[in-house]
């Protein structure tokens, strides 16, 4: 798991120049809605993208997490079905409707059933080869359709906005790889801050996808309780419930992600729920993004989330890299009737 966290700024190029290879039908810019299914980590790479794009796109972006289609699905729409293995049962279920109306169709994943229900159709398929769990592959669920959304022309050129990234990446990784010791790394200190504690991240506009990717990234990697919530729509309800139970209060650990991106009124927010934790005797932190565009503002918490995560299952003493909950249930689901 070390090493796929090492790996994500090459990973995130890697899928950019790839990505560019695979020419899309022509008509597929005669759409005016994107539709992205996947689950877990195949589909958070589309919520990471929608929060990026949501205020110059042309098209609406949504993500599907379930199994039947939208009953909206039509001609005009693009459906982008991204499975790391390709054998994700929802997934399957819902492409496979899609295969039965007139929208158009793209398919992400490294193989399995979902390619296979590509041959001799003609949908643009980008098959990709990394071998990790599906969470550790971010960047191929992620980059690719932030490609395929500037090739169509929904959104601007965001090629010096990528070179921007990986820079900002490698040096981030430089800083709290695991080489670096505690008393320099914000990385352990964090995990250090957080472990035995429930934690819960907050982030807001262009991050609020991200808080999404540390909760995931802290279930999958730390085998811990944790949850996320989104500004503002937390300061309408969480802010009120945290006086009960009295004895949580202690044992809450609140990260709040930030980036100088975020509208003035949603930095307000921020600095008055921090007063509200304060109130109520509740630990929090705050974690900075790095670089100076959006781009780099979000993948560079992603990877300060993931390698905090990973500092975390050592203190848990556990290895990041076996999901044994998800086994059982997938196996369980494949014995059901």
């Amino acid at each position: 798991m070390l090493q796929h966290i090492h790996n994500v700024p090459d990973m995130c190029l890697q899928a950019w120049q790839t990505a560019q290879d695979l020419a899309l039908p022509s008509d597929y810019t005669h759409v005016d809605k994107v539709i992205i299914l996947g689950m877990g980590g195949s589909a958070i790479g589309g919520d990471l993208v929608n929060d990026l794009v949501t205020s110059e796109a042309k098209v609406v972006i949504t993500v599907h997490r379930d199994y039947d289609l939208p009953a909206f699905v039509d001609d005009k729409t693009l459906i982008i079905a991204s499975s790391y293995s390709g054998m994700t049962e929802e997934v399957l279920h819902s492409f496979e409707q899609a295969l039965l109306t007139d929208s158009k169709k793209l398919v992400i994943t490294t193989g399995g059933k979902l390619k296979n229900l590509t041959d001799n159709t003609g949908i643009p398929l980008y098959c990709f080869d990394y071998k990790s769990q599906p969470r550790a592959a971010l960047p191929f669920s992620f980059m690719p359709i932030l490609a395929f959304l500037q090739q169509l022309g929904f959104v601007s050129d965001k090629s010096q906005d990528v070179l921007q990234m990986i820079q900002v990446l490698r040096e981030l990784s430089s800083g709290i790889k695991e080489t670096v010791p505690l008393a320099n790394n914000p990385a352990k200190q964090l995990a250090r801050k957080i472990h035995g504690h429930l934690a819960v991240i907050y982030g807001g506009g262009i991050l609020s996808q991200v808080a999404h990717r540390w909760k995931t990234q802290l279930n999958e990697n730390s085998k811990t309780w944790a949850f996320y919530e989104i500004i503002p729509e937390l300061n309408h309800n969480a802010v009120v419930g945290y006086q009960f139970p009295t004895e949580l209060s202690s044992k809450i650990a609140v990260v709040l992600l930030r980036s100088p991106s975020l509208p003035h009124r949603i930095q307000v927010r921020y600095k008055v729920t921090c007063q509200l934790l304060d109130q109520a005797g509740i630990d929090y932190y705050s974690v900075d993004s790095e670089g100076s565009t959006p781009l780099s503002q979000i993948m560079s918490l992603v990877l300060f989330g993931d390698y905090v995560s990973y500092y975390l299952a050592l203190l848990n003493n556990i290895d990041p890299s076996p999901v044994s909950a998800i086994d059982y249930l997938k196996e369980q689901l494949r014995n059901a009737k």
